[in-house]
């Protein structure tokens, strides 16, 4: 596991095959740092499933509506939920859609996201500009790369639960 400098802006996500820590940025994306850590500290994401993997591309994650695989877990309807919480204004910063950063999922609208997100499996610049980065792996790449591709995954792996560092 990487070092942590900043336990309360570290997201730990546990996966299958083990823990992946996230870095928050939240210099760049405010507002989508502080709906990530009251969504984890509220137990929001804990079980909710990865609905769209793409290889090459993404693992898209965080309906926490619709995908939560211990409570009313409905494959057709994940990816079209959010929280009870408003949506977020997007956060457009200067930092690219690389390899490992988070970006928050949305709709049409740039000011849509709320409470999903994707983890970029490659440098995906053609995202620069059109979706909100905050955070990127700092340590479990490894894991993500091995999460079950799909759209949906015919067996899609989940989130087994999702904690700010400061509090784990």
């Amino acid at each position: 596991m990487a070092e942590i400098k900043d336990p309360e802006n570290t997201i730990l996500i546990e996966l299958k095959d083990g823990t992946v820590a996230i870095e928050l940025l939240v210099d760049i994306a405010p507002g989508h740092c502080e709906r990530m850590k009251e969504l984890a500290r509220g137990g929001h994401y804990d079980n909710v499933a990865f609905h769209r993997v793409i290889d090459g591309f993404m693992a898209q994650t965080g309906d926490v509506q619709h995908a939560n695989m211990e409570k009313d877990y409905n494959p057709r309807m994940a990816g079209t939920g959010g929280s009870d919480l408003p949506n977020l204004k997007a956060e457009f910063g200067r930092i690219p859609h690389d390899r490992g950063t988070i970006g928050g999922a949305r709709s049409q609208s740039p000011d849509s996201a709320n409470s999903q997100f994707f983890i970029n499996f490659k440098d995906n610049s053609f995202l620069n500009g059109q979706y909100t980065v905050y955070g990127r792996v700092i340590s479990g790449m490894e894991h993500v790369d091995k999460i079950a591709r799909g759209e949906p995954p015919a067996n899609p792996d989940r989130m087994i639960s999702v904690k700010v560092a400061s509090d784990a």
